[in-house]
């Protein structure tokens, strides 16, 4: 990655501790969702399509799309440095570069400057900087060495984090630095399994639906391995896609049924918590409506349904690998706390959380499971083999909305 630098990279491996070894690996650190309207209501859909656009679009240098959504983002705090200072950084399973502000990083003698330039392209920001490699913390007893991580000398979109921790495949990280834009650079992920900090390369996310008014949703990302204090049966795993451009991402191939009948015949998509909604090809779309008698609502973009209507929904099965995963009719509805922060009716409006993905089927991502599938569904994602599980929680038939 910079041949130049090895004879420094040997002396500096030399004078700096071993990595920790996870004695009780997995490991498991809390995160929070704080949802940010600070600036009024927003066109949660409007940003949704920009954020799928970029997605399927390979031209985006470093191929990376962020976990957030213009209001909120999943956070957790990583220790940087030898000593460790503790950044607070957005957790992305949409990109795999880790980066922080060149305006809160503070060098250690553990920090050794490639010289590399870096550069992604967001949906909503940009990253530009210098790879530098140091230590990497992400809870108890899970520390990196020689972590490559960005230094950001410009970085617009992220004005809430001191920077990301990006834990999406590593092939996301390819076209990232300047100069060697075919060199792949190691996830966290991937160097926490690499120097044997953990047992397994996987790590396992459990998410809960917002309750009441509250503003904050609390979460677990487990390194290492699953907890399975957060979920109700086994994990079952599905291969990931090979079908482009989901292959690139956490993909997985899955059809859907509204209660008898198929909407969705199997095909490609991605499991991402960036997306907020869930995301079906336009002759899916069209058919769920028609089946729920929703109408469009245009001071949302959603699709609105009367009390009567939401009475009548039927459960929605999401059928992966050899496994049915189902959206009750309460976790198709977007939580009626806040309605207003999308610009709706508080009071009487039930929204949808199912919307049109704009391409039509065949496209090669015909759907997105986002954060509403993994508030329900507990979520494992396996960086050896590219492969996804789930499992049900006790939020999966909550009726918090």
């Amino acid at each position: 990655m910079f041949p130049n630098a090895s004879l420094t990279l040997l002396l500096l491996l030399s004078t700096t501790a071993s990595p920790i070894k996870a004695a009780n690996s997995p490991v498991s650190v809390p995160i929070i969702n704080r949802l940010n309207f600070s600036n009024g209501t927003i066109n949660l859909v409007a940003h949704e399509k920009a954020r799928i656009q970029a997605l399927r679009d390979p031209s985006m240098r470093g191929h990376n799309v962020p976990l957030t959504n213009s209001y909120g983002g999943y956070s957790i705090p990583v220790g940087i440095g030898n000593p460790p200072r503790t950044y607070n950084l957005l957790l992305d399973t949409g990109s795999a570069i880790t980066w922080v502000r060149q305006s809160a990083y503070v060098k250690t003698s553990a920090t050794f400057c490639t010289g590399e330039a870096e550069e992604v392209m967001y949906t909503f920001g940009t990253f530009r900087g210098i790879e530098y490699l140091d230590y990497v913390t992400v809870g108890p007893g899970l520390t990196v060495v020689l972590q490559s991580i960005g230094v950001a000398v410009v970085s617009t979109g992220f004005e809430n984090y001191d920077g990301i921790l990006g834990i999406g495949p590593v092939s996301l990280t390819i076209g990232t630095l300047l100069d060697l834009p075919e060199d792949p650079i190691p996830t966290v992920i991937d160097s926490l399994y690499g120097q044997g900090t953990i047992s397994e390369g996987v790590f396992g996310i459990f998410c809960q639906p917002y309750v009441g008014s509250e503003l904050e949703s609390p979460g677990q990302i487990t390194f290492g391995g699953t907890d399975p204090t957060k979920y109700n049966d086994n994990i079952l795993y599905t291969p990931g896609t090979y079908t482009y451009p989901a292959s690139r991402h956490w993909g997985v191939d899955q059809s859907i049924m509204y209660g008898q009948t198929e909407i969705l015949a199997r095909t490609a998509g991605i499991v991402d918590s960036g997306n907020t909604l869930l995301s079906i090809a336009t002759e899916a779309y069209e058919r769920y409506k028609a089946a729920t008698g929703s109408e469009y609502d245009p001071a949302t973009n959603f699709l609105v349904i009367s009390e009567d209507g939401y009475g009548a929904l039927q459960n929605l099965h999401f059928n992966i690998g050899s496994q049915t995963y189902t959206l009750t009719p309460n976790a198709q509805i977007w939580p009626r706390c806040l309605n207003t922060m999308i610009g709706g009716d508080q009071e009487n409006a039930i929204y949808l959380i199912v919307h049109d993905i704009g391409t039509p089927f065949g496209s090669g991502l015909d759907f997105i499971n986002g954060y509403v599938f993994m508030q329900r569904f507990y979520t494992a994602f396996d960086a050896e083999t590219r492969r996804v599980g789930f499992a049900r929680t006790p939020f999966t038939y909550a009726t918090t909305n």
